[in-house]
């Protein structure tokens, strides 16, 4: 049995969550030999104006036990988002080893872009997930004083980036990728980036002699990610860079509504966590409007991740299904339909793949 933790978070999140676990509800009908597990957690930010923290102190011991986390959204006005980062997210990435933040990036039919030249994007982003720039290492002296000053280190370590790297090109020899393309700014960070470039450069050398490492700066990069975005496959950054090059990414390919992620421990050793790109839309929420497909298709990485990639691309087909036909459409790509009718139309693609499958 697989058991998977279930956490909904804020806002949106509930909503969501709700049509994810609707699709998996149709899958394990569907699927009678998919045993699944799933156990809800309340932990969120009401949770933490109830008990003035965001999660139990044993949480990270109750999380071990299950085989992957699914995530919804985190984020309210209530509670400052350093401690909805630090006092939850940050743990749970940090202490389970999630070096890596996949991130997909893909054209999906029925979908408009904002570029013109947006058919046939698809590259997924390997973000480095646990250091970099989002490390907790620095400190803020002399408060409101002329001299006040703030200090914020970027910590890179030689097993951290050669993780991430090795990651990116394990990724492109499974799936027949021939380029990692790498995101610095080693002429201005002199020491951080120049030792990424190091790594990066004796890793793909090592990795295959058939990959091909092409490394630029994030400012170029950012520009060409909006030019020529169908000329990149696997891209490879560091935490900072790859947060804003992901949901650049998700911007170029229809919105954060249809953007999922992974956060990673490859090995296995500990849980992975899956969740959308976007946030708990606190202006939204409640109103049921919120486009659940991100969520969904994070559930459909987790099935690949345990094992189950018939059914990871199953829910992918599903939900091309749907927005091609262009019937059912939420507010963030043009229609009216509730996040409940979003649901519904991907559970009955899914029924109407299956029976097509059968030769019904």
């Amino acid at each position: 049995m697989v058991k998977i933790a279930v956490i909904p978070g804020d806002g949106i999140g509930k909503e969501v969550m709700a049509e994810a676990l609707k699709v998996l509800a149709q899958l394990r009908q569907d699927e009678p030999s998919l045993d699944i597990e799933t156990t809800i957690f309340p932990w969120s930010s009401d949770y933490y104006v109830q008990h003035g923290c965001m999660m139990p102190k044993d949480a990270l011991t109750t999380l071990r036990n299950y085989d992957a986390i699914l995530f919804g959204a985190i984020g309210d006005a209530r509670v400052p988002d350093d401690v909805t980062v630090w006092e939850f997210i940050m743990p749970i990435r940090k202490q389970f080893q999630q070096y890596v933040n996949f991130r997909p990036v893909k054209s999906l039919q029925g979908i408009a872009s904002p570029l013109a030249n947006s058919k046939d994007i698809d590259m997924v982003i390997f973000r480095e997930n646990t250091e970099g720039e989002y490390s907790n290492s620095g400190g803020h002296i002399y408060h409101n004083q002329p001299q006040e000053m703030a200090i914020q280190n970027t910590i890179m370590t030689r097993l951290g980036v050669k993780k991430i790297v090795q990651a990116a090109c394990d990724y492109a020899h499974q799936n027949g990728k021939s380029k990692i393309t790498s995101a610095t700014k080693s002429n201005a960070i002199i020491y951080a980036m120049k030792f990424w470039d190091e790594m990066t450069k004796d890793v793909v050398a090592q990795a295959s002699p058939t990959l091909t490492l092409e490394s630029l700066y994030i400012d170029a990069l950012v520009a060409y990610f909006v030019e020529r975005p169908q000329d990149f496959e696997v891209v490879v950054a560091s935490n900072l860079f790859g947060d804003i090059l992901s949901d650049l990414g998700s911007a170029l390919v229809g919105g954060l509504g249809l953007s999922p992620s992974a956060n990673l421990n490859p090995e296995k050793a500990f849980p992975s966590m899956f969740e959308p790109v976007h946030g708990s839309a606190p202006n939204i929420a409640g109103k049921g409007i919120a486009n659940p497909i991100a969520q969904i298709w994070s559930l459909a990485l987790l099935l690949g991740h345990i094992g189950r990639p018939d059914l990871e691309k199953r829910i992918v087909a599903a939900i091309e299904a749907v927005l091609i036909e262009g019937a059912v459409q939420t507010a963030d790509i043009g229609g009216q339909a509730t996040t409940t009718q979003m649901g519904d139309a991907i559970c009955l693609a899914l029924e109407n793949i299956k029976q097509t499958a059968r030769g019904v």
